[in-house]
């Protein structure tokens, strides 16, 4: 295990799953300026070990509860310590989003503001039926991002955005789930997303991360292929992922891709 921000965030790696964890249970995992900035190192370390998914989680019962309150004095003082702090939550938020492997949130708990930001970022969202879910800035005053708020509409379309953005209010599970803010609830979470992440270890990861990137063209705006997928395509058909794949189905039995 390799810990992160005085061990207020750690990685994890056994096999084919690495686990990063939120690490501050004693205030629900609310997520420190140290926390933000050291994401990019624990995402790079991730992205450059064997494992092939990600699960994000917290200890102790809860997600992360936001941003720290206790630090807005300090980080909001000035015009350019709220930039420099600003800058710092999307660097941290982007390096999750911007990981070519699959991440999963797995969600007991508070996932509240910040928390939820990054529950947005991951690919999956798996929650436990006490999970509380919100986005508060209308609470306390402030603007949200523009990338922030895109994942949000992503996830449950612009209405149901302004409704979760407007009021600020906090979602139970099931509505979390209905809306699309969550893809399904547990009552063991951690089993259930290491048996998922175990469901697309097993899977091509040539073309899971394929797939992820198509999606987050997609998403962007993009309507047809171009060059860059035309050449994955083509590229994939002569990769070992494939010629496993071919001949274990000609052979009638379960393929085991060779890429990482």
């Amino acid at each position: 295990m390799t810990a992160f921000a005085d061990g207020a965030l750690t990685l994890a790696l056994k096999g084919d799953i690495a686990t990063l964890t939120f690490d501050r249970p004693a205030k629900r995992n609310a997520i420190s300026l140290a926390v933000w900035r050291a994401l990019p190192d624990a995402c790079a370390a991730f992205a450059a070990s064997d494992a092939k998914v990600l699960i994000v989680t917290g200890r102790g019962g809860h997600f992360a509860a936001g941003a720290d309150i206790g630090e807005f004095e300090a980080v909001y003082a000035t015009p350019q310590s709220a930039a420099d702090y600003n800058a710092a939550i999307a660097a941290g938020i982007g390096a999750i989003a911007g990981l070519e492997k699959p991440v999963l949130a797995a969600i007991e708990g508070a996932c509240v503001g910040g928390g939820l930001a990054v529950a947005l970022a991951c690919d999956l969202r798996i929650a436990a039926s006490d999970a509380r879910l919100a986005i508060t800035p209308a609470k306390l005053g402030l603007t949200y991002s523009l990338e922030d708020t895109k994942r949000l509409v992503d996830a449950v379309g612009a209405s149901a955005a302004k409704d979760i953005l407007f009021t600020g209010r906090l979602l139970g599970a099931e509505e979390a789930l209905r809306l699309g803010l969550i893809d399904a609830v547990e009552v063991d979470v951690p089993a259930a997303a290491i048996a998922k992440a175990a469901e697309i270890a097993a899977a091509s990861q040539v073309t899971v991360r394929a797939i992820k990137a198509t999606i987050r063209a997609i998403l962007a705006g993009a309507v047809e292929d171009d060059a860059t997928t035309r050449a994955a395509f083509v590229a994939s058909v002569s990769g070992p992922d494939f010629i496993e794949g071919r001949t274990a189905f000609l052979e009638k039995r379960k393929a085991v891709f060779p890429e990482r």
